[in-house]
């Protein structure tokens, strides 16, 4: 009996030991062009490959930044950011920095972070995390912006 309880105990911490692992959270989202400047997706937007995006951790109170990592889009849009370490006491966000287009690169105003959870603790399976979309916007909306919203609704049928 004393032999199958250090078993048991030996087993359960070899498995603990196999669980413990360095915590690496795998942050994807894309980055689009918003030509109607409604600071969402329409069938008019289009990615934006090239753009540099950054994940900054802060604790709670906001103060310090605990965590900042960047990386650039690939040529759909899409980017992958690796963060490494728990971060469960930590507000995290991934935010548009820079677009290189230049008839796209007005900063979003009322969606320009994505709040991500980079925690083993948070009741999401898994390591990916997936943010909202983020984008820019041209300078000007484009001529074809009415009639997309109108089909969404959007604008009443003149």
């Amino acid at each position: 009996m004393a032999k199958a309880a250090a078993l048991a105990v030996c087993i359960l911490a070899l498995a603990t030991f196999a669980h413990c692992h360095p915590e690496v959270f795998d942050i994807e989202g894309n980055v689009y062009c918003d030509p109607c400047r409604v600071e969402f997706e329409t069938r008019l937007s289009s990615p934006i490959a090239g753009a540099t995006v950054r994940l900054e951790c802060r604790n709670s109170e906001f103060e310090n930044v605990t965590y900042s990592i960047e990386g650039l889009t690939d040529s759909v849009g899409h980017y992958k950011l690796s963060v490494k370490g728990e971060h469960e006491e930590d507000i995290c966000e991934i935010s548009a920095v820079k677009s290189p287009r230049e008839d796209c690169n007005v900063k979003f105003e009322s969606f320009e972070k994505a709040r991500i959870s980079c925690t083993e603790n948070s009741g999401i399976k898994g390591d990916i995390r997936y943010a909202n979309p983020l984008g820019f916007m041209t300078e000007k909306s484009s001529s074809e912006c009415q009639e997309v919203l109108e089909e969404l609704g959007l604008l009443p049928v003149v």
